[in-house]
């Protein structure tokens, strides 16, 4: 095996529980976005860009979409026979067996699989972020300041400090302080989850910490280091970083790449995002119909109309439909006449004809109100709508649903349906 400078192990385990009944049957890295990608698709892509051939992916809650959507890895180019991305899930131990428990552990448990490449650096991810960002440079960052852990970090408003982890640092960039999120936080730089360790500090630092239940990085290991007097460094992020780990921040962020100038742009010849796809016929758009402000995937056909909306691939619209404001993911079948506003549908769903979804005034949701908020209508994989039901704001729907669920031919706003399989 061929020694590597640096290697990343990209942490893709997580539920995204934020995200209800859109990661009812998938985890949060797999989830759709922008029409044609997945979320992991941004950190592996970064990885490839940034000249990194080896990563390694930690899946743990639901992970068959994502191991399925990564496969061997060959649309980022890490199909290689030394190094590549390898799917690293928890394993039977002849000592023990267990689940990971935490970002650190899963990490853990993985010592051997970076053992294999004896690499000088480990980069730290999270699939579960949109960003570009050249790990290289911070990288150099790392080498130049001589440190034991390179964090990067970025600017937010004051106000919401207490949200994140803050480094405090001086005027070298040294972190001499670090708060998890503190009421009353002395700094604005925000932690992003994306840590460059040397190997050695963090090989020492999961050992000592090996113990520790639900060990985690932010809450653990950095800490560690930072008493142990290891040589922490803050690296600077300034560009597009958005966690979508809620429902308003990720209907936010598919509706921020139509924007005439997008805050983020998915097509920059430079540093192109890579995902995987099938081959699917174009899309179709037929003579009556209006496309305007839209992304709209492969083997789409639209018969209505559709503003500001993202469309994943195979969707069909049917005549006299209009969508607004909304994400329509892969396989979704919409009947006619059917009106769409501020709504999340999942993969292969069906709505029937006649259906008005995002009507009346925003009511607390009352399955989850820190949830289903932002005045979405959510709606799960595989969910059925049956033709001529109006549907409120803040509401959530998974599985097959039938006229009787609809008191009154109406699921007022703040109400839920799920079904069983559902949550």
């Amino acid at each position: 095996m061929i020694r590597k400078e640096m290697i990343a192990m990209l942490l893709a385990g997580g539920q995204g529980s934020r995200l209800g009944v859109l990661t009812a049957r998938v985890a949060k890295p797999a989830v759709a976005f922008g029409g044609k990608y997945r979320i992991i698709d941004f950190p592996l892509s970064n990885c490839i860009n940034s000249g990194i051939d080896t990563v390694g992916v930690l899946t743990q809650y639901q992970p068959l979409r994502l191991n399925s959507h990564i496969g061997i890895g060959i649309p980022w180019d890490l199909d290689r026979n030394n190094g590549g991305v390898t799917i690293l899930q928890p394993y039977e131990k002849s000592e023990s067996s267990e689940w990971y428990s935490g970002t650190a552990n899963a990490i853990y448990q993985n010592m051997n699989y970076i053992e294999q490449y004896d690499p000088e650096y480990v980069l730290i991810l999270s699939g579960d972020h949109i960003y570009k960002m050249d790990y290289e440079v911070m990288l150099d960052y790392h080498k130049e300041k001589n440190a034991d852990v390179t964090i990067a970090v970025m600017p937010v408003p004051m106000e919401e400090a207490s949200r994140f982890g803050i480094m405090v640092t001086d005027d070298e960039g040294r972190i001499t302080e670090f708060e998890e999120k503190p009421e009353h936080p002395s700094s604005n730089l925000a932690s992003m989850g994306i840590y460059i360790f040397t190997w050695k500090a963090l090989k020492e630092a999961l050992i000592s910490m090996s113990d520790v239940e639900d060990c985690d990085f932010g809450k653990h290991i950095i800490p560690y280091c930072h008493e142990k007097g290891e040589r922490l460094y803050a690296y600077e992020y300034n560009g597009y970083w958005k966690d979508v780990g809620t429902l308003g921040s990720y209907w936010e962020a598919n509706m921020e790449l139509i924007d005439l100038i997008p805050e983020f742009n998915l097509y920059e010849e430079y540093w192109k995002i890579y995902t995987k796809s099938d081959v699917i016929a174009p899309h179709y758009i037929a003579s009556e119909a209006k496309a305007e402000r839209c992304i709209l995937g492969e083997g789409t056909e639209v018969y209505g109309e559709i503003e500001n909306s993202v469309i994943g691939s195979n969707v069909i619209v049917g005549k006299g439909s209009v969508i607004r404001d909304s994400i329509i993911m892969a396989d979704v079948e919409i009947g006619e006449n059917t009106v769409i506003n501020k709504a999340i549908i999942a993969e292969n769903c069906k709505i029937g004809s006649g259906c008005e979804l995002g009507i009346g005034e925003e009511k607390p949701n009352k399955l989850k109100k820190a949830v289903y908020a932002f005045g979405l209508v959510t709606i799960g994989e595989d969910s059925v709508i049956p033709s001529n039901v109006k549907i409120g704001k803040n509401t959530a729907i998974s599985g097959v649903t039938e006229p009787a669920d609809y008191p009154d031919g109406l699921l007022d706003s703040g109400e839920y349906i799920i079904k069983a399989g559902g949550k």
